[in-house]
């Protein structure tokens, strides 16, 4: 009897060293995993991050804190302006909708302001055209699932997204991602990559080279220059990375000014 219990004692053991093997934590796995991540171009995402992140905001809460922040809808005071908030849609990097069922653009005041003086300068030298806003005043809870889901060294990332530890101009709604929309022709002008496209193909300081190579119309460039011009004429100025992102001041000055949206 004695040798019969120390053998069930032996294959109680056996069988507990075997459960605790099989349900060893996830971050403990070796292994790799090919649908862990999503390639796009240049561009890696995490899509784990992703998948632990709900909607941030519930419907239409996100709008009442804007307001509340003292932003105004820019539509109120620029009716003819046309937006399609990409993070309110899954046609963005992360391909993932953050933003729930905001459907309007938020700005500071004076940037609103600022915003309609561009829209009214295009007007008058393209009556068929119109701006086309696909991202305004952006919190930095949502900053910060970018900063997450992109996967890259820091030294690349940054030059995309902006660190939500220092803010950026979007978190204070002084920042605008914009292009021009051809009324005539019922969609944006080419612009030579869709929104949110990581790489030089985007890059404003690369078009001279790239259009040399062929990489970029003629058109392409023009229609670019165009946007710039509008914006400029109206105090906004453009970063080296994205064709289609505005600033309306220098992040010191909108910490001053402003008070980020978190």
């Amino acid at each position: 009897m004695l040798k019969l219990s120390a053998f069930f004692k032996t294959l109680l053991f056996l069988l507990l060293i075997t459960s605790i093997g099989c349900h060893q934590p996830e971050e403990d796995c070796n292994c790799d995993d090919e649908d862990a991540t999503l390639y796009t171009d240049s561009l890696v995402v995490n899509k784990d991050t992703l998948s632990s992140k709900e909607i941030l905001f519930k419907p239409c809460q996100l709008a009442n804190q804007l307001k509340e922040a003292g932003l105004v809808n820019i539509q109120d005071s620029i009716p003819l302006i046309r937006v399609e908030l990409k993070y309110s849609t899954t046609d963005n990097f992360m391909q993932a909708d953050v933003y729930g069922c905001l459907d309007s653009c938020y700005l500071q005041p004076d940037v609103t302001v600022k915003l309609k003086k561009a829209f009214k300068y295009l007007r008058k030298k393209e009556p068929n055209y119109t701006l086309l806003v696909y991202d305004g005043v952006r919190p930095r809870s949502v900053q910060q699932i970018m900063w997450d889901t992109l996967k890259m060294p820091f030294a690349e990332k940054v030059k995309f997204v902006s660190n939500p530890k220092n803010g950026s101009l979007h978190n204070f709604g002084a920042a605008v991602d914009i292009t021009i929309f051809d009324n005539l022709a019922n969609k944006p002008l080419d612009m030579g990559t869709p929104y949110d496209y990581i790489g030089e193909l985007a890059w404003p300081t690369k078009e001279g080279t790239l259009l040399k190579e062929g990489k970029l119309s003629q058109e392409i460039v023009e229609n670019r220059t165009l946007l710039r011009q509008v914006m400029r004429h109206a105090g906004f100025f453009n970063i080296q990375t994205e064709w289609w992102h505005f600033n309306s001041c220098k992040r010191q000055v909108a910490k001053e000014k402003y008070s980020i949206v978190e």
